[in-house]
């Protein structure tokens, strides 16, 4: 029987516990925003599709928060002074809105309104005080509505209202910003309702995760995190209560049967994060399949899925079917997401123009199923078996990066799927059903981690993260010690438990990821510890009541993500706030030397890497510094030509005196370049070259992956040098390299 390319789509959509326990106010914005802007849109453009079927993956913690909101019950800072008389602001709260009310995609949600965009600018180019000191009441109101506007999916921008908020732009009175705040609430109350109108109509899948997303591995056990990490350093005291896992499920499963009428099949692991330990849970308590990532496939088969230029597996039969895994309950199904298509559209497509991303996606599917075809003992020309490509991701946070929240994107992808037979979009469930898995997996040897690198460090094994789990562990022993305390008797002391043991609080703490929210992170974790001595009437511990780590601006980091940014030179901070950064001259101290360059910043994604060089205050390229910036690259362990870096006067010593594979020259006078490549005998060849160069407040370079000879996962190694006529003047870098992987 001839079979289409199956695709499931899994959108996870999740939010932690923002609601303190100490008060019960929310402390920060994001479910009501992302409530209007990422939620219900999705869904109803998948609507005016009906041949597509679509996965979507609601957390309880975040159906939870949006309960709140449409109640009425739910009030974060944000939307208190968005409220508020704007005359009636203090001076606190006045600093508060300048710094945190543009906290929004630039490109996106603040430059395509004009009278927003004035604002930022005016904050970006004059500063902060200059803002204080010159606004008027006008100016604040318009930028408390702008900050819940420009959050408001472009899908809703036909209705009246919105559409004259709109077109008015300026001037907002208090009237009409509490008629935003109701507008909000209007759309966030449809969002469970059209999910489960779409999922009694076949078109949907609902899916749940265990209550507050915890990672379920660990909660069975801490030191699981040796498994993919050997020598990793664990928390001082073990944590092992995977009594606490049902407990996660059970609750799940409840709040799921509530809201949607039935049983829910399919589960989302937190962070996908799976063990064979917590594979029994999950079969008692019913659920029917999981998802994870290909790197835990990989990590259990023993294999490492590798990728041809294109990106493509070049082992698909192995990726792209579910497996059967047998517990002593029942079996369960599970299926291995596609980690580079998901990346795609999670953190590059949104950098391109729509309708050629949504292209270059289904491409990759045909891409896929030809391989497949190839593979097949038949030389036919349909697919024998039915295969199943699982592209699951975030939800919501992605589409800040697109134009329009996505809806250009979704549209043409959407178009084209609809028409194309040889791909047909079904949910997990219903594929399933009609093709269950041949293929088994010994749930005993199921790999122990997450879709990060298939390990657990994002959560566990550094100073702050093993600290915070010290701090749980020794609070859900005080809670075990009252076994007079029930779920029935004192769920406020289990429902502080539940928070606590949230996956979010970890991700925060220590290197790797950051924002400039991590302090209230850390507040909210400790405040749901303390709620719980509170419930049992112990004394809070001293320790709960002082930061798990310093929250200080951080100098040199690598990069935390993909980033994407525009290549324009001026000030876009958010488009490189993921990105890598090396202080360079006067960031370090006094004894640091100087430098006509302050900082550089680094990253990549799926089309390019990027580089941003930051100039000293009053420095004018080219005029008070050497006119020629030089980017030189290896690629480590690769036999190909490399030779010397072409400047004259160049000293003898490391990395200097390496050979290299690319040369791009920048001439900031002229913001020209010059692309060569190494040859025979150390020669150097120029070549064609598609970089994109901007000088303005910064010198901004986006060279494309299609112009080097890289394959996916290939180590680059990245000098940067200044000259002046091809003459050596000096190296930026003082600790040589920067290091860079092709994704």
């Amino acid at each position: 029987m001839p079979h289409p390319l199956y695709v499931a789509f899994i959108w996870h959509q999740h939010q932690p516990l923002y609601k303190s326990r100490i008060g019960g106010e929310y402390r920060l914005p994001w479910v009501r925003l992302h409530g209007t802007k990422d939620y219900l849109d999705l869904v109803l453009l998948l609507e005016r599709y009906p041949k597509l079927h679509q996965t979507v993956n609601l957390v309880p913690s975040l159906i939870m928060q949006l309960d709140d909101y449409v109640a009425g019950k739910a009030f974060d800072p944000y939307l208190k002074l968005s409220l508020k008389p704007a005359e009636h602001l203090t001076e606190k709260e006045q600093e508060y809105v300048i710094e945190h009310f543009f906290d929004a995609n630039h490109h996106n949600l603040i430059a395509p309104h004009p009278r927003y965009a004035e604002l930022y600018e005016q904050r970006q180019e004059k500063g902060r005080a200059w803002c204080r000191e010159n606004w008027t009441p006008e100016d604040y109101s318009d930028l408390l509505a702008w900050h819940n506007l420009a959050w408001l999916d472009p899908l809703f921008w036909d209705d009246p209202e919105i559409a004259e908020w709109l077109k008015k732009g300026r001037n907002f009175t208090l009237a009409e910003r509490q008629r935003i705040y109701s507008k909000q609430r209007e759309i966030i109350s449809k969002i469970l309702p059209q999910h489960r109108q779409m999922q009694d109509a076949g078109q949907l899948e609902v899916t749940t995760s265990p209550y507050t997303h915890p990672i379920l591995p660990l909660l069975a056990d801490s030191n699981v995190g040796r498994v993919a990490v050997p020598d990793m350093k664990l928390p001082e005291h073990r944590f092992q209560w995977a009594e606490d896992i049902p407990r996660h499920l059970r609750k799940a499963w409840d709040m799921y049967k509530e809201r949607f009428g039935r049983q829910p099949r399919g589960l989302w692991p937190s962070e996908q994060a799976v063990s064979p330990e917590i594979l029994p849970y999950i079969a008692e308590q019913g659920f029917k399949w999981l998802c994870s990532d290909e790197a835990i496939l990989g990590w259990t088969l023993k294999t490492f899925f590798h990728r041809d230029g294109a990106g493509n597996v070049y082992e698909p039969e192995t990726l792209y079917r579910p497996y059967r895994l047998q517990t002593e309950f029942d079996d369960l199904v599970i299926v291995f997401r596609d980690h580079r298509l998901s990346d795609l559209i999670g953190f590059t497509y949104g950098s391109m123009p729509a309708k050629k991303a949504a292209a270059d996606l289904v491409g990759h599917l045909e891409a896929i199923a030809r391989t497949l075809k190839l593979r097949q003992a038949e030389d036919t020309t349909a697919l024998e078996y039915p295969w199943l490509v699982t592209i699951a991701l975030d939800g919501e946070n992605c589409w800040e990066f697109y134009p329009q929240d996505g809806k250009p994107f979704l549209e043409a992808l959407y178009n084209t799927l609809s028409e194309e037979p040889n791909i047909k979009l079904v949910t997990v469930s219903e594929f399933i059903e009609q093709f269950p898995p041949t293929a088994t997996l010994p749930s005993s040897q199921l790999h122990s981690g997450s879709w990060v690198d298939g390990n657990l460090t994002t959560w566990i094994g550094e100073p702050a993260k093993n600290r915070a789990w010290d701090l749980l562990a020794k609070a859900r022993q005080v809670l075990a010690n009252h076994p007079e305390a029930t779920e029935e008797n004192n769920p406020e002391a289990w429902e502080a438990l539940y928070a606590a043991e949230g996956s979010d609080w970890f991700w925060w703490f220590g290197e790797g990821h950051s924002s400039n929210q991590d302090a209230i992170f850390d507040q909210l974790f400790r405040e749901h510890l303390a709620a719980l001595y509170q419930a049992l009437g112990e004394p809070i511990p001293e320790e709960i009541q002082h930061p798990v780590e310093a929250h200080e601006i951080r100098g040199e980091r690598p990069p935390e993500s993909y980033i994407s940014p525009i290549i324009d030179g001026f000030d876009n901070e958010q488009d490189w706030d993921k990105a890598g950064r090396i202080e360079v001259g006067g960031a370090r101290g006094t004894m640091h030397r100087s430098s006509a360059i302050q900082r550089i910043w680094y990253g990549v994604d799926h089309v390019n890497f990027y580089l941003r060089v930051d100039f000293q205050n009053g420095i004018r390229p080219g005029k008070d510094c050497p006119p020629e910036l030089n980017i030189l690259w290896y690629y480590v362990d690769k036999p190909m030509h490399n030779s010397p870096i072409p400047l004259r006067g160049l000293p003898d010593f490391p990395p200097l005196n390496y050979l290299y594979h690319n040369h791009l020259q920048i001439n900031f006078l002229t913001q020209t370049f010059l692309f060569e490549e190494a040859g025979e005998n150390f020669q150097w060849h120029p070549r064609a070259g598609r970089a994109q160069i901007a000088l303005g407040k910064f010198l901004e370079i986006a060279v494309p992956w299609a112009d080097l000879p890289t394959q996916p996962d290939w180590a680059l190694r990245i000098v940067l040098l200044l000259s002046e006529g091809d003459r050596f003047c000096e190296s930026v870098l003082e600790n040589g390299l920067i290091p860079l992987i092709m994704p």
